[in-house]
């Protein structure tokens, strides 16, 4: 777990890992992965989602990186059934179990404690992390899941637990970079360096969000 902590602290500032990443770090992207407007299980709108986020994925990550496939559930102190329920991520689409002899976990307070007007007492963030690689993932298939997990349906990863809050990022040591898809609509990938995301920004520029374009090509754009 140490060294989430001092990787962030190398490469990222310090950055904690929460949501929204892209307005919370120096260098980052902000992409739409969903058709605006059009209903999730709608033939046309999941080809885009599997399109996009394979895409995006495959562009970030290369066989040989090491990775951090980090799941965080967010819930209160005395839930503890939710504490194991993650490890369903693992088990579901890591390919070898093998891998999973690597699972980390920890207790941690509430990432979002003192950013949140509600009551944060007794919020509590559980976290799984998961050293591994490319290969080690069938990642087309949970990217899907998780651009379900607000839906009804049977990849859902926390299913009947509306209280609590879900969250998955894969973290590419090798290349300082972080992918979260956050839901369905868009997917945050941020940098240590923003160069390392240029490629992706120049390949992929017309699927960039609108609403953050001008921001993005202010900070890819500045001197």
């Amino acid at each position: 777990m140490q060294n989430l902590t001092n990787f962030m602290q190398s490469y990222f500032n310090g950055l904690i890992l929460r949501p929204p990443l892209f307005y919370s770090s120096e260098f980052g992207l902000r992409f739409e992965i969903s058709m605006p407007g059009e209903e999730h299980i709608n033939k046309e709108n999941l080809k885009q989602i599997k399109e996009r986020t394979t895409s995006l994925f495959d562009h970030v990550f290369h066989d040989s990186d090491d990775i951090l496939l980090i799941t965080d559930v967010n819930t209160v102190e005395e839930d503890r059934f939710l504490e194991k329920r993650p490890t369903k991520v693992y088990q579901k689409y890591i390919r070898h179990k093998d891998t999973l002899y690597k699972l980390q976990y920890k207790l941690l307070p509430w990432v979002f404690q003192h950013v949140d007007d509600e009551e944060d007492d007794n919020m509590v963030t559980h976290r799984f992390i998961l050293p591994c690689q490319k290969r080690d993932i069938r990642y087309q298939q949970l990217l899907m899941a998780i651009s379900y997990e607000d839906f009804t349906h049977p990849t859902q990863l926390l299913k009947g637990f509306q209280h609590a809050g879900l969250e998955i990022y894969f973290v590419n040591v090798t290349r300082k970079i972080i992918y979260h898809l956050y839901d369905d609509r868009g997917c945050d990938i941020i940098a240590s360096d923003k160069e390392d995301i240029r490629s992706l920004y120049n390949d992929r520029n017309d699927w960039i969000l609108d609403y953050d374009r001008q921001r993005i090509e202010n900070m890819m754009n500045a001197q």
